[in-house]
């Protein structure tokens, strides 16, 4: 795949930031976390409910504001975690969630791209209280 990735692909995160799916509040999520990435200006605030075991993804929705890149792909990463477990949400990583969006991103918007993943994988650790975070950020 070329710098920008295909036509196809571009074209699916437009349809995402354009009309993102799971966009805005679930009634009693099991966690809630926010985000940012201070760099640019995104934020990302995810609902997540588990089901009764704790152990799989129901239900997803986010809101924010950023760049197409970060709300497009807290869209396509919104509907991939429905079904998920835990674990599959804690072992995710940036590739995974570059090549859901299927262009090449370059390294200044990486951060972007991974806002999302991030704010659901500290919210999940947040919940379990294996992390001691107020909000995420993208910043290093």
């Amino acid at each position: 795949m070329g710098i920008g990735g295909s036509d196809m692909y571009r074209q699916q995160i437009l349809d995402h930031y354009k009309s993102p799916r799971n966009y805005g509040e679930l009634e009693d999520p099991t966690f809630t976390h926010v985000g940012e990435n201070p760099m640019c200006g995104d934020t990302i605030e995810m609902d997540v409910v588990l089901d009764d075991d704790e152990e799989t993804i129901e239900a997803v929705a986010f809101r924010g504001d950023g760049c197409a890149i970060s709300q497009a792909s807290a869209s396509m990463l919104s509907e991939k975690l429905q079904g998920m477990t835990v674990e599959e949400l804690r072992d995710l990583d940036r590739d995974d969630v570059t090549d859901m969006l299927g262009v090449e991103i370059s390294p200044m918007r990486v951060k972007c791209a991974v806002l999302a993943e991030k704010v659901a994988q500290d919210g999940a650790d947040i919940y379990f209280e294996e992390l001691d975070v107020d909000k995420t950020t993208t910043e290093d």
